[in-house]
């Protein structure tokens, strides 16, 4: 590979009225062959950088629809490239340019979010094509976004049979309900399903089959092997679980309610006391009450509301 540099030329051979991909290749020839094809293309145009250094600065200054760029480079590589855009500039598309020897860091690039590639043997004949379709794609997913950010407000509700192999599934779900509106950082989604999953494991295990945690505590063998029995045993095989999510710009609220007899909230333990720390069975509300804002049972005990802010 050269290590041959951007010229100040490269970085203003732009269209800035049309689409703008912003072309990165340390070879100066493998640059000026993708431009080309680029500025044949009606209603497009070309910027340049000779690594990913060089562009992830220039993506600060300028505006790109997309990103095209090779694998291997000095500095930071294509993979890396890749990576800080996601992170960085979420909206906009990158398109690898791969040639031999790049077949496996190319391959985790499209892992880690690169749009798509084109061979470079193959620029001149699929690179039009490819840079049309990814656009579109993105130009989509631009006004999805923009719709998206003017949701008042969103709901959607389950009904579970006791199975704890469907709560990661769900807790997934509702996490990229979260994540799709833009309703909380992705440190915050994580603590939030670890919330759900908690209050989900105990509607199922201890609400509906009425599985006791003081057995946990002293056999957990017997514990589990009630678990799979009573799943299909009358009454604690036919309850269900619904869970309900209201999502709006201001709270995310969960309500989680199974069909068993219930307790008396007055009854928890609290789970913030010492000497309750070191028990299985206030470990579930600890964290819930933690990592949640308001935390609500209703009067018979087999309903938890949970409440995040936004």
């Amino acid at each position: 590979m050269s290590t041959e540099t951007t010229s100040p030329n490269d970085m203003t051979s732009v269209n800035r009225s049309g689409n703008i991909v912003l072309v990165v290749d340390d070879s100066s020839m493998d640059r000026h062959l993708a431009g080309a094809i680029v500025q044949k293309m009606g209603g497009w145009g070309a910027l340049f950088a000779g690594n990913g250094v060089e562009a992830l600065a220039l993506l600060e200054k300028e505006r790109a629809d997309v990103v095209l760029t090779d694998m291997l480079m000095p500095e930071m590589d294509g993979l890396q490239l890749v990576q800080a855009i996601r992170s960085r500039f979420p909206l906009t598309p990158v398109i690898l340019m791969t040639a031999h020897g790049s077949e496996d860091i190319a391959i985790q690039a499209l892992q880690k979010g690169a749009a798509s590639y084109v061979p470079k043997k193959s620029l001149a004949r699929d690179l039009a094509e490819t840079l049309e379709q990814v656009l579109a794609a993105s130009k989509t997913r631009q006004q999805e976004q923009r719709l998206l950010s003017r949701l008042g407000k969103f709901e959607t509700q389950f009904t579970l049979d006791n199975d704890t192999s469907l709560i990661p599934a769900l807790v997934a779900h509702l996490e990229e309900d979260v994540n799709r509106l833009k309703l909380a950082e992705p440190s915050g989604l994580v603590l939030l399903g670890v919330a759900l999953h908690e209050a989900l494991t105990n509607a199922m295990l201890h609400g509906n089959l009425e599985l006791s945690s003081a057995l946990r505590e002293t056999d957990e063998k017997e514990y589990y092997r009630q678990s799979v029995d009573r799943r299909s045993k009358p009454p604690y095989g036919e309850r269900k679980v619904t869970v309900s999510a209201r999502f709006t710009r201001e709270e995310l609220i969960f309500v989680i309610q199974d069909e068993g007899n219930g307790f008396d909230p007055n009854t928890l333990p609290d789970p913030t006391d010492p000497s309750n720390l070191g028990k299985v069975s206030g470990r579930g509300l600890l964290l819930i009450q933690t990592f949640m804002d308001r935390v609500e049972h209703n009067a018979k005990g087999n309903e938890i509301t949970m409440v995040k802010r936004c």
